[in-house]
């Protein structure tokens, strides 16, 4: 049913869907789910083209197994603030890792990234990112160095010689200026192949338009960006006391 578990015959239809070219919305649409539902779903268990659904409905059994007979609590829910509910937040924070590996980010990337924002502090150091998602410390390593490239985090310095990993409420606005740029780089590039490619031949004719095409589209996400910026900033109404 909507809202629980995916079940056998709709993850045979999901299979199906995929199997006939639907977007993701559609399929989410047509078995009455969110989209983040199927994204998720799909992800998890081979990708689009990997997808089978009786191996992802034994994968998926196998996992509610696993957490059923857990003896401990798990250390990537840590205790939650503001009367959270810490498997709703586990759980939530699974699909919004999802949805950044859809976009095209890295899967440990994506799930450094998902972690650090949905902290209230919006910084981790690398120990609480190593404990939280149980992965080696070069494997947080790489992903920070990959983020902070790509402008989605920052260095500060913590406690001691301990460096906090920070995502910056306008880490979005930066990260499209950041993928403006390298896009402009990319329409350089292109301009500079007519030349040697030989104006007027089919390939320097691809070249340029792929330099025209891309460079309308750097400069309108920088200006989109520049416009949008404030929004970043807007602070929540606080809410009225009964």
């Amino acid at each position: 049913m909507p809202g629980g578990r995916l079940t056998q015959q709709e993850r045979r239809q999901i299979a199906l869907g995929l199997a006939d070219g639907l977007a993701y919305a559609e399929i989410a649409r047509r078995l009455g789910r969110p989209t983040s539902t199927i994204t998720r779903e799909v992800t998890r268990n081979g990708g689009p083209a990997g997808y089978r659904a009786e191996a992802a409905h034994r994968a998926t059994e196998h996992r509610a197994h696993r957490r059923r007979t857990a003896a401990s609590p798990d250390p990537r829910t840590p205790p939650q603030p503001y009367g959270r509910d810490a498997d709703a937040v586990r759980v939530y924070e699974e699909v919004f890792t999802t949805v950044i590996i859809a976009s095209g980010m890295p899967t440990m990337m994506a799930r450094v990234m998902a972690c650090l924002i949905l902290t209230d502090t919006g910084s981790l150091t690398a120990a609480e990112l190593v404990q939280r998602l149980q992965v080696s410390p070069a494997a947080v390593s790489k992903a920070i160095a990959f983020l902070e490239s790509q402008g989605f985090v920052r260095r500060e310095r913590g406690e001691g010689r301990r460096e906090r990993y920070v995502v910056d409420d306008d880490v979005y606005y930066r990260a499209m200026m950041a993928s403006a740029r390298s896009i402009t780089q990319v329409v350089d590039t292109a301009r500079e192949g007519v030349g040697v490619l030989g104006a007027g031949t089919p390939a320097a004719t691809r070249l340029e338009n792929i330099a025209r095409f891309l460079g309308f589209v750097a400069e309108s996400t920088a200006r989109a960006a520049e416009q949008a910026r404030d929004i970043l900033h807007t602070k929540p109404r606080p809410t009225p006391t009964p």
